[in-house]
Parts: C-alpha cells; sequence; structure tokens
C-alpha cells in the first residue's frame, strides 16, 4: 500500500474507504473492528488501511447494537473550582482502567441547564451517570428514572437519592465549624454566604450555621448574604465590610467557602483589623489558598478526591448489576469531613 493509493477528500474517511483501500469487504473490516476472528494478513491489511487513512469507527452504532457506549456523564457546577476538577479525577481514575472515558457538562449552579445536559448527554447511551448535589428539577430526576441509567449523587447525603449517594452532611458540618469557633471563646458569629439559592451546598450550610446558632443560645444570629453562585474571593471582600457595618462587635465570621473567607481576610488587612485577634475568619472546603493565606484559614476539610473515586466505584458496581440482570445497588456512602483548625482563628 503506497501513499498513492490513499485516497482525498474533505469529508472524514467512511468504512467504505477502508475497505477499498484494503481490498477487502466492508464486513470483513467491521469484524476486525469488532475483533473478531480474521485471518492475520487480512487484519493487518485492514489496520495499515485505518491508519493510512485515520479512520475513527462510528462509536454511536456499536453503542447503538450492544446497548452500551464507553462514557460515564459527570455533571459539576462550575469547572473553576479546584474542589469539583478534583472529583472528577476521582471519578476518571476510577472508570479509565475499565475503558471508559467521560463526558463532562457544567451546570453553572442552573438547574435548567443541568436538566438540558441530561437530556442531551443521554443520547450518548452513557454507562452511567454522576450528579453533583441533590437538588434537581422534577423532570430531571423523572428523565434519569425512565433511562434506568445508574446514577450517583455527590457531595450531599439526600434524605431521597435518585438511585446511589456519596458525600457528607454540608448542615452538619458548618455548625461543627461554629462549634469550633465557640470552643475557641468566640461568641458573637456571623455566616457569609451567596445571595442565591442556586448552590444547595452553599444553602445546607447557612442552614447547619443558624441550627448552631440557636441551640448555643448565642443571640440572633448574623446572616450576611451576598452575590451569585459561585462566590469567589471579591464576594468575601464585600460581604465582611457589610457585615462589620451591620454587626461591628461580630468576632468571629464562618464563610461559606475558603475562596470568600480569603476574600473576607484580605479585606480586614485593608482595614487594618488583626484576623484572629480582631476578627477571627472560617472558611469551608480546604482549598489550597487556605493553605498559603496569610494568616492560613482554619476550614472544614472533605476528600474531593474520594468522592469522585467512591462515585466511579458505585457506578461501575451498578453497571456491572444491570448487565448480569441482577438489581442495582442503592447505597448512600458517607464521607468524612474533619475540622482544620490554622492561624486565622
Amino acid at each position: 500500500m503506497s501513499r498513492e493509493d490513499i485516497p482525498t477528500s474533505s469529508t472524514p474517511p467512511r468504512m467504505a474507504d477502508v475497505a477499498k483501500l484494503a481490498g477487502v469487504s466492508k464486513m470483513t473490516v467491521s469484524r476486525v473492528l469488532a475483533g473478531r476472528d480474521v485471518a492475520p494478513h487480512t487484519r493487518q491489511r485492514v489496520q495499515e488501511a485505518i491508519d493510512s487513512l485515520g479512520y475513527l469507527p462510528d462509536a454511536s452504532a456499536g453503542s447503538l447494537s450492544s446497548g452500551r457506549s464507553e462514557f460515564i456523564v459527570a455533571l459539576v457546577p462550575s469547572l473553576i473550582s479546584s474542589n469539583f476538577a478534583d472529583t472528577v479525577r476521582g471519578l476518571h481514575d476510577a472508570v479509565r482502567p475499565q475503558g471508559l472515558c467521560l463526558l463532562l457538562g457544567d451546570t453553572n449552579y442552573q438547574l435548567e441547564e443541568e436538566a438540558l445536559l441530561v437530556r442531551t448527554l443521554l443520547r450518548h447511551r452513557p454507562v452511567g451517570v454522576m450528579l453533583t448535589g441533590s437538588a434537581h428539577l422534577a423532570s430531571t430526576r423523572e428523565l434519569l428514572q425512565r433511562a434506568a441509567v445508574p446514577v450517583v449523587e455527590t457531595w450531599d447525603l439526600p434524605a431521597e437519592p435518585i438511585e446511589q449517594a456519596v458525600g457528607f452532611s454540608n448542615a452538619e458540618a458548618a455548625a461543627a465549624m461554629v462549634g469550633h469557633l465557640q470552643e475557641r471563646g468566640y461568641r458573637r458569629i456571623g455566616f457569609i454566604g451567596g445571595a442565591s439559592a442556586l448552590d444547595d451546598r452553599g444553602v445546607q450550610r447557612r442552614l447547619g450555621y443558624l441550627q448552631a446558632i440557636a441551640a448555643s443560645g448565642l443571640g440572633e444570629p448574623r446572616l450576611l448574604e451576598h452575590g451569585a453562585s459561585p462566590i469567589t474571593m471579591s464576594h468575601g471582600g464585600e460581604a465582611v465590610r457589610r457585615l462589620l457595618a451591620r454587626w461591628p462587635d461580630t468576632d468571629a465570621v464562618l464563610c461559606v467557602s475558603d475562596l470568600s473567607a480569603f476574600g473576607a481576610i484580605m479585606e480586614c488587612h485593608r482595614q487594618g483589623l488583626r484576623v484572629p485577634d480582631d476578627l477571627a475568619v472560617a472558611g469551608f472546603g480546604d482549598f489550597e489558598v487556605s493553605r498559603y493565606c496569610t494568616p492560613t484559614i482554619t476550614t472544614v476539610a472533605v476528600d474531593p478526591y474520594g468522592i469522585g473515586q467512591r462515585a466511579g466505584e458505585m457506578l461501575l458496581a451498578s453497571a456491572e448489576a444491570q448487565r448480569e440482570g441482577r438489581p442495582r445497588p442503592r447505597l448512600c456512602a458517607r464521607i468524612d469531613y474533619r475540622i482544620l483548625a490554622r492561624e486565622s482563628t
């Protein structure tokens, strides 16, 4: 086979082109692609033709005939979050040894966008679907249940999961941080969160703060909500300024994320306030910035990579059960969190 034998075209090469170049039938090419018995010299000619043309088999056709694709769908609310990136990395590392790849979607904290992505990506007949959080449109839940595809919700432990879940209680973790601040002697504790209800994990952290304040008998909550999701450093700076303007005697603040906490600490520096002497600041998530900020940030540490890895293992087990005709498992796996006390408190 010479370079002159290779046809040139502006359209992608087809199976018929491979068959013509190799001097075989389309059925023979199909058998080679499927890994079926073909004479070694014939297989070599077909493979040389494939390589020469740069032919890529139609994966969708294979998935229609087998009922199984080579993909896992992963939907996250933000691609700029290192925690969600680590979750995706853990998922990838769990499923890649099985020859599976990821179809990744960014919902931008919008339930309608999640619904659109689910509807679109289910057309690829994925092996499984990983969702972030437990807040979904009713139509999304119904669509996933009708599709009979394995589903794992992450970063939360919903009371009524679609199928399986892996995560932790954001409310419980936030309440534990309030308890840590109380143990340190702080009594006038505020909370900085986003103004949007779209970040369900942020909503749960706010709920945990409110429950802890009510249980402690420390008076009225000092709640400041500012900014749309995703919450950034700039939101934290403006929010702590507003919080202190309204409650100037606040001695500690819990921020919905480490990014918000970093912004709050930078604003304290600008105002000449000492952290933690004048105001203690705590975050959530153990982002890299929390370890290199001055002062380092007290935070709730979770294991985002472990969440993704466990989600991948659960999806694989569920897919295997489905292939073997067994009932798919229905599990809720709890991931531990830790309070990391650092210089900011």
